[in-house]
């Protein structure tokens, strides 16, 4: 048994941001599957939306935010996020977070851009790799700590909660099951306080921006677990994923057409203003329907985004890894328009929370993509979810503390078995392992993807039932491993993402189906919300 204050599942910008809190008050055990680097947070580019400016306020950062979200925003959440955005960006800034800075008439400001959505310019960004920096001095600064254990390679399996065990109470989080990736072993962890920060789930489609960490992890063990799942239908798609093979999953940040970038077809001809007045500097998902309607109506493979109006100069000092990833595969960004194609890239739905991470599950918080407080809505407005990340994580650790106390809490000893194998062996043929993983990945982009139908939705749903049957056997039947750990939690997350659009009977925000094609204006909105019991 490895006995800790607070479990951290996650080394992204929410785990981290936790664990430092957490460290100040108890011993902290940080879980994640691969190394410390590998996150969607060190994958951001464009930066964090954050009220910086005289010229911007906190009421119109709120107010874009509830525009992009389509109706479905917590306004709460929202001015809660919102205004504590400041607080968190000065303990970055003391940590060594080096955001871009200019000069203007002698005093020297934060270089904020702007992005789709955003009325102000209010985005502080580190050149065009953002996460990368903040990730980077929060590792640094999570090293530090005496109080961290950071255990890499370590692949969270399951929370043990006291109706698990068979306890009649009220249901809380005890601990749970890890797999040491090195050894093969699996650890038994306790703590009373565990948040979850996995990040997303873009690698349940085909096509991704995320990393291929991202798989739902978070989403699954709270389900199983019993935590409430809320509004998984609304998957955002990135507009601009660089189109070419030898860079699939490469976006191209939104900071772009923040910074003047339009997007254009192959003659060159903006097609924006068609569908949205605001033009490419439209929120997401419709920039994102519109690209693929553009594809789908020319029979082209992909759009352009065009910056060439911009000097080479600025370009490339603005953007130098967008700039350098585009000349490794011959495309010269000063001077021609880049392909690109919609991805997958954010899930705003996730373990149902509040503003401060707290789950339906006593104990269980959950911060950053892999939680569902309310800020985005029916879709997320650019770069709102680093923020997210930074507040609900410092607010979780609060939570926690006050309703959780250390060393107060009048429990009776609970015994937690150890992790039991049985009669179970080695797999011998991981190729059915990947096929199921492409399978699922492949009719998720087919039928679950920018356009829906209920067709389509009902196609899905009775292929993953006959998928989660076949995964579960090779759970059963097999010593875990990443790779079955993994399929596990991709299947149940593409199950619930399908579940969730199901319910919808209408078109809001990133959930678009032809079937149901406006919104639905007679009643109230209202969330997506599945319970496993």
């Amino acid at each position: 048994m490895h006995e800790y204050d607070f479990i951290v599942v996650g080394s992204g910008a929410a785990g981290l941001t936790a664990a430092i809190k957490a460290a100040q008050h108890g011993r902290v055990a940080v879980v994640t599957k691969g190394s410390a680097k590998e996150s969607n947070s060190s994958w951001a580019q464009g930066g964090i939306a954050c009220v910086q400016s005289e010229e911007d306020s906190f009421d119109q950062h709120v107010s874009d935010t509830l525009d992009a979200g389509a109706g479905l925003c917590k306004e709460d959440a929202v001015r809660t996020i919102v205004r504590e955005g400041p607080a968190r960006i000065a303990e970055l800034v003391a940590m060594g977070v080096q955001f871009d800075k200019r000069e203007i008439k002698g005093q020297v400001e934060f270089d904020l851009t702007r992005e789709g959505g955003h009325t102000k310019r209010r985005v502080l960004h580190h050149h065009d790799f953002t996460g990368q920096e903040v990730t980077d001095k929060l590792i640094m600064a999570a090293q530090q700590e005496k109080n961290i254990t950071l255990l890499e390679n370590h692949y969270a399996i399951d929370l043990i909660t006291t109706a698990k065990l068979g306890f009649v109470s009220e249901d809380r989080v005890l601990g749970l099951y890890v797999l040491n990736e090195s050894t093969g072993e699996v650890l038994t962890m306790r703590s009373d306080r565990i948040v979850l920060s996995t990040g997303g789930c873009g690698r349940v489609y085909l096509y991704t921006t995320n990393p291929e960490v991202a798989t739902g992890d978070g989403v699954a063990m709270a389900w199983r677990a019993g935590a409430a799942i809320s509004n998984m239908e609304f998957i955002q798609f990135h507009p601009t994923c660089l189109y070419h093979p030898e860079k699939r999953s490469f976006l191209i940040t939104e900071a772009l057409r923040g910074e003047g970038a339009v997007l254009v077809d192959k003659d060159g001809k903006e097609f924006m203003q068609r569908y949205d007045s605001r033009g490419s500097l439209a929120p997401r998902d419709i920039v994102s329907r519109a690209i693929d309607h553009e594809i789908k109506r020319t029979g082209g493979p992909c759009v352009y985004l065009d910056i060439t109006s911009k000097p080479a100069d600025f370009i490339i000092s603005h953007f130098p890894n967008v700039h350098k990833a585009c000349l490794s595969v011959g495309i010269d960004m000063t001077r021609e328009p880049i392909p690109v194609v919609p991805a997958a890239h954010y899930q705003c739905g996730g373990v149902k929370t509040d503003v401060n991470g707290a789950t339906t599950l006593r104990g269980l918080c959950a911060a950053g993509e892999v939680g569902c407080t309310g800020l985005h809505g029916a879709n997320r407005l650019a770069s709102n979810s680093l923020l997210e990340c930074l507040v609900v994580a410092h607010r979780s650790i609060d939570f926690l503390l006050h309703k959780m106390p250390i060393g107060k809490l009048d429990d009776q000893p609970y015994d937690i078995p150890a992790w039991q194998s049985g009669d179970v062996q080695n797999i011998d043929e991981l190729v059915v392992i990947y096929h199921n993983w492409d399978e699922i990945r492949r009719l998720m982009w087919d039928y679950v993807s920018i356009v829906r139908t209920s067709k389509r939705l009902q196609r899905a749903a009775a292929r993953l039932r006959n998928l989660k049957r076949e995964v579960q056997e090779f759970y059963w039947s097999f010593r875990v491993t990443s790779e079955v750990l993994e399929l596990r939690n991709l299947v149940e997350t593409a199950s619930l993402i399908v579940d969730c659009a199901v319910r919808r009977h209408e078109s809001r925000g990133l959930h678009y189906t032809l079937d149901y094609p406006k919104k639905e204006e007679d009643k109230e909105p209202s969330d997506s919300v599945v319970r496993r019991y």
